[in-house]
């Protein structure tokens, strides 16, 4: 019998993949279908279904589930009622789109970007939403300089409902080989390394000293690390994931003790949605088998939207049998000159002036600027790995790395 936690709503991991004859006759069948187009965040929401990621959901939520997960973090419908869920899910499309579809009608989900069809959806229901409620609910603001806000109020105004078959999980398992991982997939990498008690590590940065720290922080008491990466859409300027990937791995093989960390990646846009965001990225975690979730200093958050530590607060805040997975919190970290190493807040009793805080964005702005970084900032050999990127980006590649407040991680 498994140790590891079990999938999120207490049942089997649920993949809406098709396979087979099943996957060949669908595809056939959606070629004819009207079609829907998606963005490039509800492509991730589908391919993070058809893995069995968002377990235990079946397709997008229903206007009294949206109401639910934006107002009480809840789900209102069917067999899912009064599941916890933290952000929506949901697909959107235009008005003269959504007047054409009829409740009942099957669609085709298109990704114009990668000119694929990637599942069908039955549609059980049409509905309008309240942006504006959506975004102060979920982000906390309705400052389109948000992305997170951008995308909502860029989607289209009628959001359709329904189960959905998963056609394919686009570029994902041919560009990243062995690191896109399905839940199913990093639980039997568990189970054959015997590990019961597992930390993910959320990242969309190169892992600096700080970064580092906390993931051997958890090895302390934990049986691996599980440092899971971003695999989808970034904003300008983050360094790309197979470019983060290679840096990792040299991190991993030269500084962490064999079999403590594995490394793995997941098809999601980034939301930033803050302390919102840790409470998807502990549930999704608990589907890939994880135990517990890193959180540290501005946990999935961008610009001064939200408090360093609103991530931590908010776990404290959700039903205690709303996840398994459970945050493990950790402080500013930073390196001290005086204990002459990494330490935080509540080991280090020196003043501000003997620390050196670390963060990506501050780490990609000097390496982006050509300038010098210190040895006790990110490991020599990440920086190689680094260095050799930026080098290779033409003038109009280059994104101006901007510092603001402590969004910087």
């Amino acid at each position: 019998m498994s140790k590891l936690v079990n999938p999120h709503g207490g049942g089997e991991l649920k993949p809406l993949m098709l396979e087979g004859a099943a996957l060949t006759a669908e595809k056939e069948k959606a070629v004819d279908l009207p079609k829907v187009n998606v963005s490039s965040r509800e492509a991730g929401d589908i391919i993070m279904m058809g893995i069995g990621g968002f377990t235990p959901l079946d397709g997008f939520m229903t206007h009294a589930d949206w109401e639910g997960v934006c107002d009480g973090m809840k789900m209102a419908h069917g067999s899912h009622k009064d599941l916890f869920w933290p952000i929506p899910i949901t697909l959107s499309t235009d008005t003269k789109t959504a007047e054409i579809l009829k409740e009942g009608d099957e669609v085709a989900l298109f990704d114009a970007a990668r000119d694929e069809i990637l599942a069908t959806m039955i549609v059980t229901e049409k509905y309008l939403i309240d942006k504006a409620h959506e975004c102060m609910q979920v982000y906390k603001t309705t400052d389109i300089e948000h992305p997170g806000v951008e995308m909502v109020m860029a989607q289209g105004d009628v959001n359709l409902a329904g189960p959905i078959k998963v056609l394919s999980l686009a570029e994902f398992p041919q560009e990243y080989g062995e690191q896109f991982m399905t839940p199913a997939q990093s639980r039997a990498q568990f189970e054959k390394r015997s590990w019961s008690t597992i930390a993910a590590f959320q990242t969309r940065n190169p892992m600096h000293r700080s970064h580092e720290y906390l993931a051997k922080i958890a090895i302390e008491t934990l049986d691996g690390v599980l440092i899971h990466s971003l695999l989808g859409k970034l904003k300008p300027g983050d360094i790309p994931a197979d470019v983060r990937s290679e840096a990792i791995e040299t991190l991993i093989d030269n500084y962490f003790v064999d079999n403590t960390v594995m490394q793995a990646g997941y098809p999601l846009d980034m939301r930033y949605a803050g302390p919102r965001e840790a409470l998807l990225h502990a549930l999704f975690r608990q589907n890939y088998g994880c135990s517990h979730l890193i959180v540290g200093r501005d946990h999935a958050g961008v610009g001064d939207y939200y408090g360093p530590f609103d991530a931590h607060h908010i776990f404290d805040e959700i039903p205690a049998d709303a996840l398994e997975t459970q945050p493990i919190k950790i402080d500013w970290t930073f390196w001290c000159y005086r204990c002459d190493g990494m330490a935080s807040m509540r080991t280090c009793p020196h003043d501000a002036e003997d620390r050196l805080l670390l963060s990506g964005t501050k780490l990609r702005k000097a390496l982006s600027e050509g300038e010098e970084v210190a040895g006790n900032f990110s490991r020599p050999e990440v920086l190689a790995v680094l260095r050799k990127y930026y080098a290779s980006l033409k003038d109009d590649e280059k994104t101006e790395v901007k510092l603001s407040g402590h969004s910087a991680r």
